[in-house]
């Protein structure tokens, strides 16, 4: 599980950042940026705060919330537009430094999970597998998690019939199926393969 270890050897008011929506084939990427204060920390989030991924959407709901009334929290986002025109790399290296921008203050570290830095303005370490390591890079896919699934939730009321509330833009049957069906909308990454092979 993860812990405070992390934030603790560098000191200072530490950002964890990480986003969600790399893989999918529509909607935008987005970033978060955590800092947490040990003070704040309910006790749901000191128990229950992991990665994302490994966690049920009632309980990722129910830890947004409990984040973004206790903890300084960004968020940034970069649109499919900048996905095609910068490549997915870039684009979440912008969605994680507007992500930092949007921080209430400046931290004096950043914990990023991956293998590649961004730009950030301040000290930053990349922690591969960090969700499952530090607390703020937990509490931040989470946010980035929770904000981007509401966005597609939204975007599948405007756009019926592939699936985005459920599947999040990902590439599943259901949505291979629509774009075949119901073809190209401004949402998706044209860049992407199997949306690109519809473009032509």
């Amino acid at each position: 599980m993860p812990d405070l270890s992390l934030e603790q050897e560098l000191g200072g008011q530490v950002a964890g950042i990480d986003e969600a929506g790399r893989g999918p084939w529509a909607g935008p990427v987005v970033a978060a940026a955590v800092i947490l204060d040990p003070a704040r920390l309910t006790p749901e989030m000191r128990a229950r705060l992991d990665d994302s991924k490994k966690l049920r959407p009632a309980v990722r709901e129910m830890l947004h919330g409990h984040v973004m009334a206790h903890a300084a929290t960004g968020i940034g986002s970069a649109s499919v537009e900048e996905i095609d025109s910068l490549n997915i790399l870039r684009a979440t290296m912008l969605a994680m430094q507007r992500a930092v921008a949007a921080l209430p203050f400046r931290p004096d570290h950043a914990l990023v999970d991956g293998n590649r830095p961004p730009e950030l303005g301040c000290p930053t370490r990349c922690v591969v597998g960090g969700d499952g390591k530090s607390l703020s890079i937990a509490a931040a896919s989470i946010v980035a998690k929770v904000t981007r699934d509401r966005i597609m939730a939204e975007i599948d009321r405007e756009c019926p019939g592939y699936g985005w509330a459920r599947n999040a833009g990902y590439g599943t049957s259901q949505h291979a199926e629509a774009l075949a069906r119901l073809g190209v909308t401004r949402h998706h990454r044209r860049s992407y393969a199997p949306v690109a092979k519809l473009c032509k």
